[in-house]
């Protein structure tokens, strides 16, 4: 494992570029997804917190931006957002870039250290298997089994705080996973389960490759209250205790999100 693999380093992260993105999404963000983001009056407002979120829109997923907008505006670029992403983005000429706007490599040892620093983490859990959720299951919180955040956050005594989106999943009509097509063309060879359909506009069917234009629909965020593992489950807690938990909570309040929205896309 290399450097930028297993250990955090606090200067790659770049509050201007950071800032110019954001800046840059905004107008889309307000405009054309309408976004909203609710509930970071509870956001704790200083240390290290795992922010752990459900993941929507397949490859055009705007999860990370809208919370980290909403997050900026609030509490300003002292404290990073630093999302959790997979060891190909930080090859190449992208590599730098992504450092620098406040992506890290998915390791436990490297979001530790970054939550040990008083950095903000973003994780979400369920990674592409969940962004590419069937748009009849858009409102199903969905790791695929994965909790590994939480020995994350238990590793480094930081809290969890779960967030949750609709509105995502209606940017295209989302078919399958394609787990079973995927897996007859032995896609496993190349680290990947999934083989996503969706259809969208202007071309239609469309295969992994995001051809279509995302539709206008409206994106609502929700951060819920922080939960602070020890107190709540004891020094020496059970891992699939916390995540059952966590998933209840976010489950709750994406449903409650579900029932507000009265029409697909128009929200």
């Amino acid at each position: 494992m290399n450097d930028a693999a297993d250990r955090y380093d606090p200067s790659r992260w770049d509050p201007n570029s950071t800032r110019k993105l954001l800046d840059a999404a905004r107008p889309v963000g307000k405009h054309w997804f309408r976004w909203e983001v609710r509930g970071m009056e509870s956001f704790p407002r200083s240390g290290g917190v795992l922010t752990v979120s459900n993941h929507s829109g397949g490859i055009l997923t705007l999860d990370t931006v809208t919370f980290s907008s909403a997050y900026y505006d609030r509490f300003g670029y002292d404290r990073p957002v630093l999302t959790l992403g997979h060891d190909a983005l930080f090859t190449g000429p992208i590599g730098d870039w992504v450092s620098r706007i406040g992506l890290i490599p998915a390791h436990r040892a490297v979001a530790t250290q970054a939550l040990q620093s008083g950095a903000v983490v973003l994780v979400f859990p369920g990674g592409v298997y969940d962004a590419y959720r069937p748009t009849l299951r858009a409102n199903v919180v969905d790791f695929n089994g994965r909790t590994g955040y939480v020995a994350t956050a238990l590793a480094a005594g930081a809290p969890i705080v779960p967030v949750v989106s609709i509105g995502g999943q209606q940017s295209q009509l989302f078919l399958t996973r394609g787990t079973w097509l995927a897996k007859r063309l032995g896609l496993e060879r190349f680290r990947s389960d999934i083989l996503p359909i969706s259809v969208g506009f202007p071309f239609g069917v469309s295969a992994v490759v995001p051809i279509n234009l995302p539709l206008p629909t409206k994106i609502v965020t929700q951060v819920l209250a922080p939960i602070d593992v020890a107190t709540q489950f004891g020094p020496d807690p059970d891992v699939a205790e916390v995540d059952a938990h966590v998933r209840a909570v976010m489950q709750s309040a994406l449903n409650e999100l579900a029932e507000q929205r009265r029409l697909p896309v128009l929200g």
